[in-house]
């Protein structure tokens, strides 16, 4: 029961009736999810005031909240910390999220995303100083806060306040793990020194590590043809010890169905397999072109509206499929609907938002260099 409690369901990814269109969810089959998920003994719910443009927490409402009793499941919310004016919107968004799920608490509420820029936001309008009140007053079980950056600013924000805090979400994956940029180990190291839960995030790394080169796939089919690719990186986190929580963004049935087997058959990673993810993460990152979790937090910072992470998704997997051109026609295909890649004005305005550090500007036109060479539209 120790690791299964840990599993749970990420819903910033939730099926959708339409691709195209983020607010379009897929409300049967979720609830579909849900029975299933919950019919296992699972029971922690992830959102966000911002996934799915605000209906990830509609879409919650109608499959947990009324249908399941109110003890029966935790649910954690996030302060949109990016959208905070003034002090008064603290308890505006508060509100707002608590009508939109249909609850009078919440198990667990963080700060949303704190990174340089919107940890001086969260400073400036008090937003620390309320969730601390909020857990004074039973409004939220537990606090703490989602984090996008470096061990630096992590130590800064647990020196200055961990104290107040229970939790620590964060992206945390083998391919971060000892990544110079990301830091997850320390960050970690970090949080267990303070001692606060931690709760990871992106796991899988908002796909990269499921989504390999096929010599990738091989090594991992030789090393053990009964285990998916997404279970090993699953259990990488949930072998920590003081992870408390791995949440895993889930858009289809089979997605939720390996996951419960994982927890449910739940072995702790052997030094065997420490070692092998190590050598596969050494793989995986000279073979991954642009280091993108998708996370769209750049889309919501550019002026232009670049999908920016639906570009390097495609540049990704034409690297990792050099034979194939099918990469290269929706490219194009995508800068015909949307805006174009090369709209970019090189402002800057997406870099302190990236949760990877990715110098967006150049890997943007990194990208359209490569689409462009050897380019056939009959192919």
């Amino acid at each position: 029961m120790k690791y299964k409690s840990k599993f749970g369901f990420g819903c910033m990814r939730l099926p959708q009736t339409d691709a195209d269109d983020p607010t379009k969810i897929d409300q049967e089959l979720f609830n579909e999810m849900v029975d299933i998920y919950m019919e296992k003994g699972f029971n922690y719910f992830d959102t966000s005031y911002a996934y799915h443009n605000g209906t990830s927490e509609l879409a919650i409402r109608k499959a947990v909240v009324e249908r399941y009793p109110r003890e029966s499941f935790k649910i954690c919310d996030k302060m949109p910390t990016w959208a905070l004016t003034s002090e008064e919107d603290n308890e505006k968004f508060m509100n707002e999220m608590l009508e939109r799920l249909g609850i009078d608490y919440f198990d667990v509420f963080l700060i949303h995303n704190v990174n340089i820029p919107w940890f001086k936001l969260a400073e400036k309008n008090n937003t620390i100083e309320y969730v601390k009140k909020m857990k004074e007053e039973g409004v939220a079980k537990k606090i703490g806060f989602s984090f996008h950056d470096n061990s630096k600013l992590l130590k800064e924000v647990l020196d200055k306040y961990g104290d107040i805090f229970d939790v620590v979400l964060l992206e945390l994956n083998y391919l971060d793990w000892e990544d110079p940029i990301i830091e997850a180990h320390k960050c970690y190291d970090l949080c267990v020194e303070h001692g606060l839960d931690v709760y990871v995030m992106e796991p899988l790394k908002g796909g990269v590590i499921v989504n390999p080169s096929e010599e990738i796939r091989n090594e991992f089919e030789k090393f053990n043809p009964d285990k998916s690719i997404a279970s090993f990186a699953i259990r990488f986190c949930a072998s920590l010890e003081h992870v408390k929580i791995v949440l895993s963004g889930m858009s289809t049935m089979e997605d939720l169905l390996d996951n419960c087997d994982t927890f449910e058959n739940f072995e702790v990673l052997s030094d065997d397999e420490n070692a092998f993810l190590k050598r596969m993460a050494q793989k995986l990152s000279e073979s991954v072109a642009v280091p993108c979790s998708e996370c769209g937090y750049c889309v919501d910072a550019c002026p232009e509206m670049i999908p920016i992470p639906e570009y390097f998704n495609l540049y990704n997997r034409s690297k990792n499929q050099p034979e194939s051109n099918i990469y290269r026609l929706y490219f194009h295909k995508l800068g015909d609907e949307k805006v174009p890649a090369d709209e970019c004005t090189y402002c800057g305005s997406c870099l302190d938002y990236c949760t990877q550090k990715i110098d967006i500007p150049e890997e943007l036109e990194n990208a359209c260099e490569h689409f462009e060479t050897g380019f056939s539209p009959y192919v």
